[in-house]
């Protein structure tokens, strides 16, 4: 093998590790995830055990992950169906919240961006919603402003939800049989 062979494989090597690498920290990676409905956690991202890409991500993102011993975040692109979540549909989250001090329910758009609009709303907390009187949530995000617990989308094309639990007891030890309930998430009205 000649040097210029040798340089034409170092390249394409080079060049294929830096897109991968790019690949990996750009999406979503379901390295180390648990999946409950249509949330999923990755409960070591705030830990000493966290994977690589998962620590580059944060980096390239500039995110702070919250830690095990705090809480877990709980993060939906896609309703009980399996569908993306479109800020110009009517979304529905409805059901129980597990058990923990204090949690926060926030709407972003793809990149996890507070979406901007006129009311200044872009969440809930435990504390300021109105609840069901059998103890569930039921908050609708939508474009227009609804009465009772209303998130604003802004028509954003893909939204997300961010469920934030705070000093929680739940557990993920086998990943399924103590996996808790989570609210279901419903869409309708779309165009």
């Amino acid at each position: 093998m000649g040097p210029f062979s040798t340089l034409v494989s170092f390249l394409v090597a080079a060049v294929t590790a830096l897109v991968l690498t790019w690949l990996a920290v750009s999406g979503h990676p379901d390295f180390d995830t648990v999946r409950i409905g249509a949330w999923t956690a990755a409960p070591r991202h705030g830990t000493a055990e966290a994977d690589p890409y998962a620590r580059a991500t944060d980096a390239k993102l500039g995110t702070l992950p919250v830690s095990l011993a705090d809480g877990l975040v709980f993060i939906a692109r896609r309703d009980s169906a399996g569908k993306a979540l479109d800020g110009r549909c009517t979304i529905r989250i409805t059901g129980r919240v597990p058990q923990s001090r204090v949690w926060t329910l926030t709407v972003t758009d793809n990149k996890g961006a507070l979406i901007d609009n006129p009311a200044g709303r872009y969440g809930f907390t435990s504390t300021e919603l109105v609840w069901e009187s059998d103890g569930s949530i039921d908050i609708v995000a939508a474009p227009r402003a609804r009465a009772g617990n209303w998130l604003p989308t802004g028509a954003a094309t893909d939204v997300l939800f961010v469920l934030r639990l705070y000093d929680t007891q739940i557990g993920f030890a086998s990943r399924t049989s103590d996996a808790p309930l989570l609210p279901a998430i419903h869409q309708s009205n779309c165009p």
